[in-house]
């Protein structure tokens, strides 16, 4: 995985649900971090997470996740 916290940014942990996930957000799947690439919109709230390996998470709208996520601070 290539280097994903640039000079000056701050990487804080958040919970993340279907709602509020991003690109960019790195999530700790079976021991590996993986980086969302892209969101698919699902039927009833639920999202489709396209990690820049090639795998994919199916989150639903209860489904809560702990995720690192890059805060830039100017």
């Amino acid at each position: 995985m290539k280097s994903w916290a640039p000079t000056g940014a701050v990487v804080a942990p958040i919970e993340i649900t279907s709602i509020n996930v991003q690109r960019g957000d790195v999530i700790q799947i079976g021991g590996m971090p993986c980086r969302v690439a892209d969101l698919r919109q699902l039927p009833l709230g639920a999202k489709r997470l396209l990690f820049e390996t090639g795998e994919q998470l199916t989150m639903h709208p209860r489904t809560r996740l702990v995720a690192l996520r890059v805060q830039k601070r100017w």
